[in-house]
């Protein structure tokens, strides 16, 4: 399935988990939890394999993934994983947390950013980076850093759908394309 078919698919399932994690006190938090252990567990091969089995009902596969993930899961989280193995909509899972997590940070109007870098991104700096995107974004940023030392220098900032890549490395790669 296309990745913009299964994110179709995926939107009215993700609204209505949201619309019922608000009405339930402390519900985005658990439904954030429990959204994505399913959607972690639902990657593993291992579980990927098993859900792919033909001979396993959706009855068994509801099964499968509340037994692995029993600890996290609420009665409504259980709820949820059956009528999504009734309607043959559990290889959906991955992309319903995703959108659930963007739902969450638009209505608590914050923003997720990771900044990739050559080298260690000092505190100060990240102060002073996540000052200037919640100014431009008009949203509280939650800044992650990950060092990537093949960029060779710069930064790579991911949030959402947006990537912006003014690493060496990207430079680099954009003058092949223009030289060849």
């Amino acid at each position: 399935m296309a990745e913009a078919e299964i994110t179709t698919i995926a939107r009215p399932y993700a609204r209505a988990a949201f619309a019922y994690a608000q009405g339930e006190n402390g519900g985005l938090d658990n439904w954030s939890t429990m959204l994505g252990t399913l959607a972690a567990v639902c990657a593993t091969p291992l579980v990927r394999e098993a859900l792919d089995n033909p001979a396993l009902a959706a009855s068994g596969q509801a099964g499968l993934l509340l037994d692995i993930c029993s600890e996290e899961m609420n009665d409504s989280g259980r709820n949820f994983v059956g009528l999504l193995a009734e309607y043959g909509r559990i290889e959906i899972l991955p992309s319903i947390s995703e959108l659930f997590e963007l739902f969450k940070s638009s209505y608590e109007e914050t923003i997720e950013v990771e900044i990739t870098s050559a080298f260690e991104v000092e505190d100060a700096d990240q102060e002073q980076l996540s000052t200037a995107l919640k100014t431009k974004l008009q949203r509280d940023v939650n800044l992650s850093t990950a060092v990537d030392r093949s960029l060779l220098g710069g930064v790579i900032i991911r949030t959402e759908d947006t990537v912006i890549d003014n690493s060496v490395r990207g430079k680099l790669e954009k003058l092949a394309q223009q030289l060849a």
